[in-house]
């Protein structure tokens, strides 16, 4: 430890070093320049002496001896200096000094060259002594330079990287991405393994921060040259579709079965096959009609989500079940399709109520509507059916009616003797009619893939959000044994809770196992920030006052990727953590990389691929056609139903007629023999 005396005495030697330093040059002026000094009567007899005595040791044969000997000294004393140190200090300006310092001062002996006596001593004292001061200011300046560049990582990159999985991690069910990422200034190259994709992978990201581009092609791609059957969400069709299409052609060998590819379409029709979601052989009991219908009215009223259980919203729901219902037991379900129920739906109340109350089945579920039409309560019964039957009038197409009443494939994706590649396409003009169609069509076939002893599936859905599944997060908490691999893509937590409502986006972003994510802000990038944790991360210090200067440093707990970090990532770089199993561990879960695209060599893919080719020339004639078929059959059916009804009731009608008449008959007979004992 340093004390005031200690550094009083360094002072005093650095500066008794300088001193024998100028002494040296003072020396060597005296006796190279000795005939200029006696001109000027500057000698005397004691001097010459001392000075003949310094002059044996040697030092003093040459020139140059010492003034590199003086020059050797005055570093010394300068390497010693300790003054207040300066962050602003120009190194390239002191570098001049003492490099022309030097060129003065070794350079001197050129002024012997002059024929004058003085003018030589004069001129080689003063090129002596200017590069002397010149080397000496340069030095102290030079030596108030902080050393410590505390400005040198601004951003702090270096500080907050750290080592990521390098490994190729792979298995028959995985999804990996080459990267490559920083490591303290240094790129390496990686892999993000998703080995266990069927706990869920969720990938975020703001409009243009590579979600689709980056991974979830390469999910798609992956899983299907792996064999898996898929159900994919395109919610910019026919973007992921082609990609899905022309992989599942180059791979059909991967699969024992030879799987089938569908679509569905509604804005080509000629390009889209015809599918039934409320299939009546896959409705096994009332249950699946209330799913149906709930995901139905929740997908076009996307605010009721938010209000489940309220008496305006489970009414609607509670009725369209009974119709749904009802037109499955019907003839065995020859008309059990939604734009059936649809129209059924629009029928007055009286001709409604007397035919579906016909199935015994609902009636738990109509009784109360049927009483409050009894009753004349209007509003009330406005209330309960009239916001099911607006919603569901915005789906009267005949694009929409033609799709919906077809039969061309079912819904059972992951079937092991029919395995299949469906997707659906969105239309993001038109999200709020063909949403709610196709959260349907998901809703049923999410029932039908979570079963055991099927084979490996994968459903992706692009921009999750913009359909409704009531129960996703079940989805993802119980496929995981049946082998269904759910991938979510979303742009932020905000856009999932405004469509999900809070409790159940928190449930889909705290149950995922895999997270990848692109820039993201606000409170997602908070999130994946603590998710993604914690390094130990070095601190540092500086301490400056008149007299020391004085560095610290330390180490602590910091975030690896802070919310910051995240809220400026490039498109196609991404954070995250990767999932693993018992089977495969992955020591090193967290990742923040950049992911490697070989461009030229997707933009030769995409150019070869095949358009989606046209399955059935479909003309306005074919679809009006279809949609006034199915008017005249639910027209058809009514007016059946309610001439068997009236049947039925013109027959219990004579029945009773004629059991009054026999009443009065039998009373005669009874009183004739009753007043027999009388008139005995």
């Amino acid at each position: 430890m340093q004390t005031g005396e200690d550094i009083t005495a360094l002072r005093k030697i650095l500066d008794m070093t300088r001193l024998f330093s100028l002494f040296v040059l003072a020396i060597h002026f005296y006796i190279c320049l000795y005939p200029a000094f006696a001109g000027w009567n500057w000698t005397a007899g004691i001097t010459d002496r001392i000075v003949g005595n310094i002059a044996r040791t040697g030092l003093f044969n040459s020139l140059m001896k010492p003034k590199l000997f003086a020059l050797l000294l005055l570093g010394i004393s300068l390497v010693g200096v300790k003054g207040r140190k300066e962050e602003k200090i120009d190194v390239k300006k002191q570098s001049i000094y003492i490099s022309c310092g030097l060129l003065l001062y070794l350079l001197n002996g050129l002024a012997f060259y002059c024929s004058a006596v003085n003018t030589v001593a004069v001129l080689y004292m003063l090129m002596a002594v200017s590069g002397y001061l010149l080397i000496l200011t340069g030095g102290v300046r030079l030596s108030r330079l902080l050393k410590v560049k505390l400005d040198k990582d601004v951003f702090n990159k270096e500080n907050e990287t750290f080592p990521q999985q390098e490994e190729l991690l792979e298995n028959e069910y995985s999804v990996n991405l080459p990267t490559e990422y920083n490591l303290k200034g240094r790129v390496r190259k990686g892999w993000i393994n998703f080995i266990n994709p069927f706990r869920g992978l969720l990938v975020s990201g703001t409009p243009g921060a590579g979600k689709s581009y980056f991974v979830i092609r390469h999910v798609i791609t992956q899983h299907i040259k792996k064999g898996f059957t898929m159900f994919l969400y395109d919610f910019k069709y026919d973007d992921l579709t082609r990609i899905a299409y022309n992989t599942l052609l180059n791979n059909l060998s991967a699969y024992p079965v030879r799987p089938k590819f569908f679509v569905i379409n509604f804005d080509d029709l000629s390009r889209s096959h015809r599918c039934n979601p409320l299939d009546p052989a896959d409705m096994e009991d009332i249950s699946d009609a209330t799913e149906a219908s709930r995901t139905i009215m929740l997908g076009l009223n996307r605010d009721w989500i938010k209000k489940q259980g309220d008496f305006f919203v489970e009414s609607p729901i509670n009725f369209l079940t009974a119709v749904i219902w009802y037109l499955k037991k019907y003839r065995d379900g020859r008309y059990c399709t939604l734009p059936h129920v649809i129209e059924l739906m629009q029928r007055d109340y009286k001709e409604l109520f007397e035919v579906i109350r016909m199935e015994k089945e609902i009636e738990v579920l109509i009784n109360p509507f049927v009483s409050a039409f009894q009753n004349n309560a209007t509003d009330q019964l406005e209330g309960q059916i009239a916001s099911a039957k607006i919603g569901l009038a915005r789906l009267s197409s005949p694009q929409l009616y033609y799709v919906l009443s077809g039969n061309d494939f079912t819904l059972d994706v992951n079937n092991p003797k029919e395995p299949k590649v469906i997707c659906v396409g969105n239309n993001p003009a038109k999200l709020q009619t063909y949403g709610a169609v196709l959260s349907l069509y998901i809703s049923r076939a999410i029932k039908l893939v979570n079963r055991k002893h099927q084979r490996k599936c994968s459903l992706v859905f692009d921009e999750f959000p913009t359909i409704f599944f009531n129960s996703i997060d079940s989805l993802i908490a119980t496929a995981r044994s049946n082998k269904v691999a759910t991938t979510l893509g979303i742009q932020d937590f905000s856009q999932l809770k405004k469509d999900y409502g809070r409790d159940q986006a928190e449930v889909i972003m705290n149950i995922v196992g895999n997270i990848v994510s692109g820039q993201v802000t606000g409170d997602t990038a908070k999130q994946l920030s603590e998710r993604i944790g914690k390094i130990v991360q070095e601190r540092q210090s500086v301490s400056i006052n008149s007299d020391d200067t004085s560095t610290s440093k330390s180490s602590q707990l910091d975030f690896a990727v802070p919310a910051a970090k995240i809220s400026a990532l490039s498109s196609g770089e991404f954070v995250g953590m990767v999932a693993d199993d018992p089977d495969n561990p992955v020591e090193l879960k967290s990742f923040h990389a950049r992911v490697i695209n070989d461009h030229a060599a997707l933009k030769l893919e995409e150019d070869s691929y095949r358009p989606m080719p046209v399955i059935k020339e479909v003309n306005e004639d074919m679809v009006e056609a279809a949609y006034q078929k199915i008017k005249r059959e639910v027209a058809d059916l009514v007016a059946d139903e309610l001439t068997k009804q009236k049947k039925v009731q013109e027959a219990m009608g004579v029945q009773h007629a004629d059991h009054q008449q026999e009443e009065p008959a039998v009373k005669k007979r009874n009183s004739k023999k009753s007043s027999k004992p009388w008139s005995a």
